[in-house]
């Protein structure tokens, strides 16, 4: 069996336009049916555009839709598939939902850690996405664990640049699915879930000073103090490291390569102040040891803390 995704997304593309075809035959077999009985041949047509077929079809790109298909709301691409995996892959790494177990996994009540054996969740609820790699266990590498475990070694780097290609965008496939967690990953979710996400996303601003996420269903009224304390504070000494030493590299740099140093030290100067004012913010949070009720619904929760979440547009 393959482990290539490209192989999986090509035999996917191919059972969904075969069950599109059949169901556009069931459907205009069924008007020839009614039109003879109710001898409707003159004023009826048995014909069903495509475009009102109920089930998806799955083109390669955006370009490839054909006009028959312009409106449909079943049109999806391979990016779209591409994301439903990395909604999936991150699913796993919250124990949403195993490898191992069909359907959910986990959406409250009692944790189950015998349903995960293939692949382990995060054991604390909150995933780091940061722009560099600042933690070993961030949401970038992460994933790609996920795609290594799922799919194998040695077709890992095939299927990372399979990933990313779908994605779209420049540099390295790990560069691509790494801006793509940073900047896109949120909105899609917000799309995914019409605006009432089960993944936050704690977010200290444009600068993309600290971003981290976490799973609704698994919050617990101290995430916020371990956030502060294991992540915020993390990340505030790794910038402060960081411009330690490209301050200092700035001193003997060349003229051209001190352009590059100091547009480095502005970005990590931006970031680490945005972080201060976050830690801030959820320092006054943590205190408070804030409890949610599933039952309220993810609006109201997500209003108790709309000052450190990213907005919902």
């Amino acid at each position: 069996m393959s482990k290539l995704i490209s192989d999986k997304y090509k035999a996917w593309q191919a059972e969904c336009e075969e069950r599109f075809l059949q169901l556009k035959k069931n459907e205009e077999e069924l008007n020839r049916i009614f039109i003879d009985i109710y001898g409707l041949q003159d004023e009826l047509t048995p014909d069903v555009a495509d475009k009102d077929i109920t089930v998806h079809r799955v083109y390669d790109t955006k370009d490839d839709v054909p006009d028959s298909m312009k409106g449909s709301n079943y049109v999806r691409t391979m990016r779209d598939e591409i994301v439903s995996l990395i909604s999936y892959a991150v699913g796993c790494m919250f124990g949403r939902y195993s490898l191992d177990v069909d359907g959910l996994a986990y959406a409250e009540g009692e944790w189950d850690a015998g349903k995960y054996k293939t692949y382990i969740p995060d054991s604390d609820n909150i995933i780091p996405i940061c722009d560099d790699d600042y933690f070993d266990d961030d949401m970038t590498d992460r994933f790609v664990k996920w795609v290594e475990t799922v799919y194998g070694s040695d077709t890992l780097e095939q299927n990372l640049q399979f990933i990313a290609d779908a994605l779209g965008g420049k540099g390295s496939a790990r560069e691509t699915i790494r801006k793509y967690f940073i900047s896109d990953f949120y909105s899609d979710h917000l799309k995914t879930y019409q605006k009432r996400p089960i993944y936050w996303l704690f977010d200290s601003g444009k600068k993309n000073g600290f971003k981290a996420l976490i799973y609704m269903h698994r919050y617990q009224p101290d995430l916020l103090a371990r956030m502060r304390t294991d992540y915020v504070h993390e990340q505030q000494e790794r910038y402060r490291t960081q411009l330690s030493i490209l301050e200092e590299n700035v001193q003997s740099a060349e003229p051209s390569e001190r352009v590059k140093l100091n547009k480095q030290i502005s970005k990590l100067r931006d970031q680490a102040l945005e972080i201060q004012k976050f830690e801030e913010k959820i320092h006054h949070l943590a205190d408070q040891m804030i409890s949610i009720d599933l039952d309220d619904g993810v609006k109201v929760n997500y209003a108790k803390f709309q000052d450190v979440l990213q907005k919902i547009k």
